[in-house]
């Protein structure tokens, strides 16, 4: 899914403000990913994550290497990603050149297997709002997602109803200006592994996106 991609990783533990920063730079080729109409499905959500290894590479292989007389041209970041995750990993920021993602785990914000949002989960979504507000977004995804037990149909039941409760509670802070769009996804597109339920607990979630703004881009990179 999406394009293969080499990346650093670097990793700082904060604990002086509790929380855990990863930092990643990434080489990619962007391409322009517009809003989606609610009838539509893409094979993907936007801006989706795959935890699959990368592929081997050769380092020996002929076509890697360059004729003779060939200079290689000067390397360029086309994107860079910063990823901001409290150490509880109930809510995780991810900042792009162009996008805000937030994921917030379904149980900071439901009850189990419901999609009634609880007390804690205005506080988060106003939050969320407010800093689609300062970048002045007028597209929103809401996107629910799951873990792998229980059937298929069921997840994806309930992952729709859930972003549909925050994508409500979004509405009610933005106003009618911003246009959404709202799918469940079940369990698939993971961002851990489904064999612990520490990482079930990670893939229970609901992202909101939305592009930054022209005031905000150039601080892609910087959170702390």
């Amino acid at each position: 899914m999406g394009h293969p991609r080499s990346r650093t990783r670097t990793r700082t533990l904060a604990t002086a403000t509790a929380t855990a920063t990863v930092t990643l730079t990434a080489l990619v080729f962007l391409t322009g990913t517009p809003a989606f109409a609610d009838d539509e499905d893409p094979s993907a959500p936007p801006g989706s994550t795959t935890t699959s290894p990368p592929p081997e590479v050769d380092s020996n292989s002929p076509g890697l290497k360059l004729a003779d007389g060939a200079t290689l041209a000067p390397a360029k970041v086309l994107d860079i990603k910063s990823v901001v995750e409290d150490l509880g990993g109930e809510e995780r920021r991810e900042d792009t050149n162009t996008d805000v993602k937030f994921a917030l785990q379904a149980e900071v914000l439901f009850p189990k297997d419901s999609n009634k949002l609880n007390p804690e989960a205005n506080a988060r979504i106003k939050a969320i709002a407010e800093e689609a507000k300062a970048q002045k977004a007028t597209t929103v995804r809401v996107f629910g997602f799951t873990d792998n037990l229980g059937s298929y149909s069921h997840g994806k039941t309930l992952s729709r109803k859930r972003a549909e409760a925050v994508h409500d509670k979004l509405a009610s802070y933005l106003g009618p200006e911003v246009t959404y769009s709202v799918r469940g996804y079940s369990e698939d597109y993971p961002i851990a592994d489904n064999t612990s339920e520490q990482g079930r607990k990670k893939n229970r979630r609901v992202e909101v996106t939305f592009p930054r703004g022209e005031t905000g881009a150039s601080d892609a990179g910087t959170q702390s």
